[in-house]
């Protein structure tokens, strides 16, 4: 991000200037920030498995972990209209902790409550405020990283970031498949919840780089609304790349979902087994977001983006038929991974094309637009899946994924 820098008073000088940036590893506050979001990830990764969890032990239904997940994602899809216009008008560094605090709160309330017994009303209360909560995090999360590191760098940052974020998604879903079949998945919520709290406090030890002189000019929320969705309009690659994910995400948000039931329904395997599956499939995530950075500088953004999206296709495609536990394993590795890449290679253009004043709200934009529709994805997949079977329709959205990356060719983003 094209900030001025100021540390705690010092001036130093801009990540976007012409002096070659030192090795990531190097950067005091890129390094504590890693960490900081390291944890909070591994704390996701148990709520990842033990939510839904929670809802199957409860209830039984498939349909039910889809509406949990739906609901979630549309108060996510809300909550990015707005948090756009936030994030570029308010501190970000204490917006991040805030948002850290209050999900640390609110998930610590559901282990609470479960000692005294099942409260499937509960979750339905408290996640649709952590994901409105979270995507305000995520707004913000992603217009800091710029703040860190220089242009030059963002790729590999971001592919650090996922890929550490991936690595506590192979030890958390394992830990907390053994939490939850020791102990029950609201235990592991409580292991989420503390992950927040550590997050906040290493966050007071970064010293983002602050707009001194660039602070977001005060207009009517209406036009700030609009002026992130402006800029994808004019821009065609981003352009293009909403409109794809807008179906990419219909089709996909719900997997999680039909993985855990096809594991556990279908296949009759126990809690430990989803967390086992889940932290392999992580694996996919690591590798996929290691790699990215070489191979997008070897073939281009449009080549690994549309080959990424293509192979989530085929992965998904093949998950619902699987019967064994390896190659169900293998196939969300090979998902994970493409959507890694896929996911990596589009935030760091976004960040890349972006005016700094601007990032925050075409960020929202962005992400508001492409996800619009996937709460509604997610109720209607797995609705789907538990009246027709998850083979025809993992099937079904697999073949929808790869048409996706077809569609891609036909669009600028072949020559991005």
């Amino acid at each position: 991000m094209a900030y001025e820098a100021q540390r705690d008073g010092r001036t130093g000088k801009s990540p976007s200037s012409g002096d070659p940036s030192p090795p990531l590893w190097r950067q005091r506050d890129f390094a504590v920030f890693w960490a900081a979001q390291t944890l909070s990830f591994l704390g996701d990764s148990f709520a990842l498995i033990a939510l839904p969890l929670l809802v199957l032990e409860a209830t039984g239904s498939l349909a039910r972990m889809g509406l949990l997940t739906a609901v979630g994602g549309a108060a996510a899809v809300v909550a990015a209209v707005f948090a756009g216009v936030v994030v570029d008008r308010v501190d970000r560094r204490r917006l991040l902790i805030g948002c850290d605090l209050v999900r640390m709160v609110l998930y610590g309330v559901i282990p609470v409550v479960w000692l005294f017994g099942p409260r499937v009303w509960l979750l339905y209360a408290v996640l649709p405020v952590c994901e409105a909560v979270g995507m305000l995090f995520a707004v913000g999360y992603v217009t800091v990283v710029r703040s860190l590191v220089g242009t030059a760098q963002l790729t590999e940052a971001n592919g650090r970031l996922n890929a550490t974020a991936a690595a506590a998604g192979v030890l958390g879903p394992v830990c907390a498949g053994v939490v939850a079949a020791w102990t029950g998945p609201a235990t592991a919520i409580g292991v989420d919840a503390a992950s927040f709290g550590v997050s906040a406090l290493c966050t007071l030890f970064v010293r983002f780089r602050t707009r001194a002189a660039e602070a977001p000019e005060r207009t009517n929320l209406w036009r700030d609304l609009r002026t992130g969705a402006a800029f994808l309009r004019r821009h065609p690659v981003l352009r293009s790349l909403t409109a794809l994910l807008f179906v990419f995400s219909f089709l996909t948000l719900g997997l999680n979902d039909l993985v855990i039931y096809h594991l556990k329904h279908d296949l009759g395997h126990d809690d430990g087994t989803v967390g086992t599956v889940m932290a392999v499939g992580a694996l996919g995530t690591i590798t996929g977001a290691l790699l990215v950075a070489r191979v997008r500088r070897w073939f281009g953004f449009g080549a690994v983006w549309t080959g990424s999206v293509a192979m989530c296709g085929l992965a998904f495609a093949g998950i619902g038929w699987a019967q064994g536990v390896p190659a169900v394993a293998i196939l969300c590795a090979l998902f994970l991974a493409g959507g890694g890449m896929a996911g990596t290679c589009s935030m760091s253009l976004r960040q890349e094309v972006t005016p700094e004043p601007l990032l925050g709200r075409v960020t929202s934009a962005f992400w508001t637009l492409h996800y619009a529709a996937a709460p509604l994805g997610a109720a209607t997949l797995t609705w789907a899946a538990e009246h027709q079977g998850t083979a025809p329709v993992g099937l079904a959205a697999g073949a929808c994924c790869v048409l996706i990356a077809c569609a891609a060719l036909l669009t600028p983003i072949r020559r991005a």
